[in-house]
C-alpha cells in the first residue's frame, strides 16, 4: 500500500512562486547585456598576407610597375673537368721484353725524352748486334773506296771498280744509320750509342722514353712485367689547358654554336671562369639522348684537375618578357612571392613564379599582370614587418 505525503498550502504557494521565476529568466533576451558591461566585439581576423606600413615607413620601400624587359636566356648543364686529349700522348714499350725498373709513378712530372721504365728485351741485343755489324761493314767499305782510288791513280783499276766501291760504301753507310736510328727508337741514348760504337759495349736495357713534357696521369705497368709493343704502358697530358665537357639536350642543341660564349662554375674552386664552345656534336647518343659540347681554358696555374665536377651556363639571344629584379622576390614557404600595393600604405604578399635570375632579373611566368605595382626594394624588410604584425 502506497503512502501519499500532503503538502500544505503555504508549500505549494511557494514552491509555484519559484517556478515562474526560474522561466521568465530562462525566456528572457539573451543578447540584453547586463548593466554596466560593454558589447562584445564580433570583427573578423585581419589577412595575414596583407600588411599596412605607417606613413613614416613608406619612404623605405620603392614601387615600380610591372613592365617588359630584355633577358638574356641561359641554360645549365652539368659538365667535368677533362684533359685535353690533344695534348695526351699514351707511351709503349718499342720492344718485347720483361719490365725490370719502372722510373715514373703517377702525377710525376716529366720532361720530353726522360726515361719512364727500363725494358730488358732479346731483340735489343740483336739489334746491337745489327748496329755492329753495320758499322764493321761501313768501315770495310770505305777501306775499299780509299784502296781503289789509290790503284786507278797507279792505273791498275778502272773507274768503274772505284764508282762499284763507292756505291757500296753508300750503302753501308745508310744501314748504319738505319740500325743506329733503330736502336734511338728501342730506347737507347745517344750517349749509350756512341759508347757501342767505339767500344762495342751492348747495353742491358731499353728504355720507355716519355713523347712529350706533361703530368703521368695515368701508369699501366708493373715491374716484372712482360711488355708488348703497342701496350700502352704510361700516359702523359699537358695540363696547360684543360676541357670542360657536357652533355646537352638534343631539343636544345641547336640554340648552341661553336664560338658562343660559355660561364663555367667549378664548385671545388669557389670561383666561375668564362670561355667558349670549341665543338658541338654532330650526332646524338642513343642511350642518353644528349649532344656532346666542350670548351677550352687555360690552367697554366695547374688548378683544374681531371674529373672535376662543373655547371656549363650557356647564354642565349635575348628575349623580351615581364621580368622583375632580384631584389623584389621574398622566399615564403617554399614559394617565391612579391609584394603588390593594393592601396595607399597597403601592399599584399601575391605567390608567382619566376624563371632562372639573368642580369640581375627573373622573367615572371605566372603571377601579377603588367603594369601592376610592385615593391622592388625593401621587399625583405616590408616582409618582416608584415610578419611581425601577424605576430600581434
Amino acid at each position: 500500500m502506497q503512502h501519499l505525503r500532503f503538502f500544505s498550502p503555504l508549500a505549494l504557494s511557494l514552491a509555484l512562486a519559484g517556478l515562474l521565476t526560474l522561466g521568465s529568466a530562462g525566456c528572457g533576451d539573451r543578447s540584453s547585456p547586463a548593466p554596466g558591461k560593454a558589447p562584445a566585439a564580433s570583427a573578423a581576423a585581419a589577412d595575414p598576407l596583407d600588411v599596412v606600413v605607417p606613413p613614416a615607413m613608406a619612404d623605405n620601400f620603392k614601387v615600380a610597375p610591372l613592365a617588359q624587359a630584355d633577358i638574356a636566356t641561359y641554360q645549365e648543364i652539368a659538365g667535368r673537368i677533362e684533359a685535353n686529349e690533344r695534348k695526351v700522348t699514351r707511351i709503349g714499350a718499342s720492344v718485347t721484353g720483361r719490365v725490370t725498373d719502372v722510373l715514373a709513378e703517377v702525377g710525376d712530372r716529366v720532361s720530353m725524352g726522360q726515361s719512364l721504365a727500363r725494358v730488358a728485351s732479346p731483340e735489343l741485343t740483336t739489334a746491337q748486334l745489327g748496329f755492329l755489324r753495320a758499322r764493321a761493314s761501313t768501315e770495310l767499305a770505305e777501306r775499299a773506296v780509299e784502296r781503289a782510288r789509290q790503284l786507278i791513280q797507279a792505273d791498275v783499276i778502272g773507274s768503274a771498280e772505284l764508282q762499284r766501291r763507292e756505291s757500296e760504301l753508300s750503302i753501308a753507310r745508310a744501314e748504319l744509320r738505319a740500325a743506329s736510328d733503330q736502336l734511338r727508337l728501342m730506347g737507347i741514348p745517344d750517349a749509350a750509342v756512341a759508347k757501342l760504337r767505339d767500344s762495342g759495349s751492348l747495353h742491358p736495357h731499353a728504355a720507355v722514353l716519355a713523347t712529350q713534357a706533361g703530368v703521368v696521369i695515368e701508369r699501366k705497368v708493373s715491374q716484372g712485367q712482360v711488355a708488348q709493343p703497342g701496350d700502352p704502358l704510361f700516359t702523359v697530358a699537358d695540363l696547360g689547358n684543360v676541357w670542360v665537357v657536357g652533355e646537352l639536350p638534343e631539343q636544345a642543341a641547336r640554340s648552341v654554336q661553336t664560338g658562343q660564349q660559355v660561364d663555367i662554375e667549378v664548385p671545388a674552386l669557389g670561383r666561375q671562369l668564362s670561355g667558349k664552345i670549341i665543338y658541338v656534336g654532330d650526332t646524338v647518343s642513343p642511350t642518353t639522348r644528349t649532344v656532346p659540347i666542350r670548351t677550352q681554358v687555360d690552367n697554366a696555374q695547374r688548378e683544374l684537375k681531371p674529373q672535376m665536377l662543373a655547371t656549363m651556363r650557356i647564354a642565349g639571344s635575348p628575349q623580351t618578357a615581364l621580368a622583375l629584379p632580384t631584389g623584389a622576390v621574398v622566399r615564403e614557404n617554399d614559394r617565391d612571392h612579391v609584394f603588390v600595393q593594393t592601396g595607399t600604405y597597403r601592399f599584399r604578399l601575391t605567390p608567382v613564379e619566376l624563371g632562372a635570375a639573368s642580369g640581375g632579373l627573373r622573367p615572371v611566368l605566372k603571377g601579377p599582370n603588367a603594369g601592376e605595382p610592385i615593391v622592388v626594394e625593401g621587399a625583405f624588410h616590408l616582409n618582416n614587418e608584415r610578419k611581425r604584425a601577424e605576430l600581434e
